[in-house]
């Protein structure tokens, strides 16, 4: 049996980490849980944090090309929104739902 607060938290700070991806170090926040947790929730709990970011990273690059053309300004604005919205989603779900790892919607999973 496993522990559901430090389920709930670790899950939390695994999501959580994106609201720090500017200074660099988020990322390493759920690789550091994914490689600390024995707990399987929260492992996939990381790996989904892990695959958000890689997303994230990848519509920034791609959104940030199209505002050559003048749409990617909209995009852009619409991926903040989801950067912080969905992040928060999840945060909730794995407080109030720690048996089950939340799955970021309309996301591509490299792990």
């Amino acid at each position: 049996m496993y522990d559901t607060d430090k389920r709930k938290l670790l899950s939390a700070l695994a999501h959580g980490s994106i609201f720090f991806s500017l200074t660099g170090v988020s990322i390493g926040i759920p690789i550091v849980v994914l490689f600390v947790s024995d707990d399987p929730v929260v492992k996939e709990n990381a790996k989904e944090a892990l695959n958000f970011h890689f997303n994230v990273w990848v519509y920034g690059i791609i959104f940030a090309v199209l505002t050559i053309v003048l749409i990617g300004f909209l995009l852009l604005g619409l991926l903040q929104i989801v950067n912080f919205v969905l992040p928060i989603m999840a945060i909730l779900q794995s407080l109030s739902n720690p048996e089950q790892p939340y799955r970021y919607p309309f996301i591509f999973r490299l792990l």
